[in-house]
């Protein structure tokens, strides 16, 4: 109706005009005209002209106007479409059938699938979200939580072991570290890849969930049996339960993952033959040697089969086995055969491409699956993973093994804190004169050894927003300042930078903004795209931790004294309290160099006593150092203490077993117990 009344404002009046009066103008008048006007101007044609012309102006304005806002909508429009997803197909189709049952046109009744629930828009980020399952699902309430990276999609259930693989990675490499003196090692402390470090930020600062249910079996969505798996999802699908089977025997003792070597190279591309190897699965080169695994008599004896390659589960009586494989991998008389051995070994059989005589799903690109059988109940929607997001989850899940490092993680390692090269501020000290003025006299001190805080006078100040005490925690780590672009490469993984400016210098805004309601003092200064933190007005900690090492380090006597400063100023590890995927290198560097001045101490201390006192204290710190035990364990044994030095070894392979790890580590130095019998 809007667009009739302005097209019949726009046409009616000049069509009336130039019906009743004629055109606005016939030429121009002469001067007989002007004079005639001129001597009687209020004449009948004269205000007819007049009015005439009157009409021709509104028209015009109305007309300047309309013009001017369809051209506007014509760029809005154009801006909106470049940004606009195009619809698939099925979402297409079901668009047009919605809109003929809202318009009442009356159709045959056929039989349609629904479409796949949307996809969040792909956006390069991380983030942990709800997904609700489109109108005609919701009737049956089907909501699936997870998180989302780039390259694919993670049940939460499946990010949460991706975390706890990568804790392992860290832990792993505390127990391997090797104190030293003077030249430590951190060559290993590179980042996790990129996909790791932004599920383990989507997850940092995400409510807690309820504790998954240890005997809930993996893959209970899918048929029992096996099923085919076709459709333009079939390859990010596979990946996803490939890294879901491996995480699931990781998790649950009852599962084994087994998978055709062609299915590997087709999911992982180049990486299969150096991961493969690396990963708790077993590969068979044919179908044969798949269904051979799924026989009783196999897994009972354990007797090897030849051509069997094996990462580090093996097949065992009472275990629920997944076979992954593709369609190309057998003819269909084998596959067949694969699947009544499956049903009767009660394995899960999963064919990448179409099964024969069995079950056949479609696996959309945004991973549900849909069972053509049953088009009207919903389907699982399973993990799905691109070939780089696989192979970065597939990395920390893998055994350590002389495996490249990731492209995206090779920066520099962390340099030594008690070196001249970290530059370490002069600080006020307690007992000089401040400089400040006499309006300003409060003390700041940021605290980020333990759970992080911003004092003031004292008084702990509440910051809304995590990110902003991210940035703190972070300048306090770089004395030297940081950009924007490592600020929001830390904080926001996997988002394009482009779209993080925003919201740094929003975070840092409100950071600001509530150090000014309690302190007048400029806390955080910004030069040359780069923020710090000012040491003449604020005091932190871990400053003041760098300092204490570095002077113990020089001690030649008092050992005893030396170490008891940098204990009271190490109360805890760094930001102990939070997940941050970027704490993890720093935190573990800070760590290091106070155990390796516990290290440099020792060497120093000639009473066996103290020696052995400074070791415990070393293994207070870091309970997960192979190293340090074995020192210790040493001096237990030259003391005579040779129960006590078995009790600690005992101890410490039940701490690592307790965090998942084993004891396969030879430290420097090694002992072996006396024979009980002697």
């Amino acid at each position: 109706m809007s667009l009739i009344f302005v097209l019949a404002f726009l046409v009616g009046p000049p069509a009336v005009l130039l019906t009743v009066i004629g055109p606005p103008l016939r030429g121009w008048p002469t001067s007989e005209q002007l004079r005639a006007w001129l001597q009687q101007p209020l004449t009948e044609e004269t205000l007819t002209a007049g009015l005439a012309i009157g009409a021709w102006l509104i028209w015009l304005l109305v007309a300047y106007t309309v013009a001017i806002r369809i051209i506007i909508r014509l760029r809005a429009t154009t801006a909106w479409l470049r940004r606009m997803p195009l619809p698939t197909p099925l979402q297409a189709t079901a668009s047009g059938m919605a809109g003929a049952a809202v318009f009442g046109v009356t159709t045959n009744t056929v039989t349609t699938t629904p479409p796949e629930p949307p996809q969040p828009a792909a956006t390069g980020t991380a983030t942990f979200h709800d997904d609700t399952a489109p109108d005609d699902y919701r009737d049956q309430a089907v909501r699936e939580d997870g998180v989302t990276v780039t390259g694919g999609w993670l049940p939460r259930d499946v990010a949460e072991q991706v975390t706890a693989a990568a804790a392992l990675i860290w832990l792993r490499r505390r127990r391997d570290y090797q104190p030293h003196p003077t030249q430590p090692d951190d060559t290993d402390l590179t980042p996790l890849p990129p996909t790791v470090t932004a599920v383990q930020a989507a997850l940092a600062d995400s409510p807690t969930p309820p504790p998954p249910d240890e005997n809930a079996a993996p893959f209970e969505a899918l048929p029992a049996g096996g099923v085919g798996l076709t459709g333009p999802g079939t390859l990010p699908v596979g990946r996803g339960l490939l890294v879901t089977a491996i995480l699931a025997g990781q998790r649950h003792s009852s599962t084994s993952l087994i998978v055709t070597q062609a299915t590997l190279a087709l999911l992982l591309g180049p990486a299969a033959e150096t991961l493969g190897r690396r990963l708790p699965l077993t590969i068979v080169d044919t179908v044969d040697e798949a269904a051979q695994l799924l026989q009783p008599a196999g897994p009972v004896t354990g007797e090897a089969i030849p051509g069997q390659r094996q990462g580090g589960t093996s097949s065992r009586h009472g275990h629920r086995k997944i076979v992954l494989l593709n369609d190309h991998d057998g003819n269909e008389q084998q596959l067949k055969h694969l699947a009544e051995t499956g049903t009767a070994a009660a394995a899960l059989v999963v064919v990448l491409g179409e099964q024969p005589d069995g079950p056949n799903w479609h696996a959309g690109s945004t991973g549900y699956l849909r069972d053509p059988h049953h088009p009207d109940m919903p389907g699982p929607r399973l993990c799905i993973l691109d070939w780089t997001a696989t192979t970065d989850l597939l990395t920390v899940i893998a055994s350590p093994g002389p495996a490249p490092a990731h492209p995206d993680s090779g920066r520099p390692p962390l340099p030594y804190a008690g070196s001249p090269e970290l530059p370490l501020p002069r600080q006020v000290a307690r007992h000089e004169p401040t400089r400040l003025s006499t309006a300003s006299r409060q003390r700041l001190h940021l605290r980020v050894l333990g759970d992080p805080q911003l004092l003031i006078d004292g008084e702990p100040l509440t910051i809304r927003r995590s990110a902003g005490l991210q940035v703190l925690v972070y300048l306090a780590i770089h004395p030297s300042g940081a950009d924007t672009a490592q600020l929001t490469d830390a904080i926001w993984p996997g988002l394009p930078r482009h779209s993080l400016t925003g919201r740094l210098y929003t975070a840092l805004s409100d950071l600001r903004s509530t150090i000014r309601t309690a302190s007048d003092l400029p806390v955080i200064d910004h030069s040359d795209d780069r923020y710090r933190l000012n040491p003449a007005h604020i005091e932190v900690d871990l400053w003041q931790l760098h300092a204490t090492i570095h002077q113990a380090a020089a001690t030649l006597a008092h050992t005893a004294t030396a170490w008891q400063t940098v204990l009271d100023a190490y109360p805890a590890d760094l930001a102990t309290t939070r997940t941050w995927p970027w704490l993890d290198p720093h935190r573990e560097a800070t760590r290091r160099r106070v155990i390796d001045l516990c290290a440099t101490l020792a060497a120093k201390e000639p009473d066996p006593h103290r020696f052995l006192q400074l070791l415990q204290d070393g293994i207070h710190i870091d309970p997960y150092n192979a190293d340090l035990h074995g020192l210790a364990g040493r001096a237990l044994i030259d003391l005579g203490e040779l129960e006590a030095a078995v009790e600690l070894q005992q101890q410490h392979q039940q701490s690592l077993l307790r965090v998942g790890l084993d004891s396969e580590f030879s430290p420097r130095v090694s002992f072996t117990a006396p024979d009980a019998g002697r």
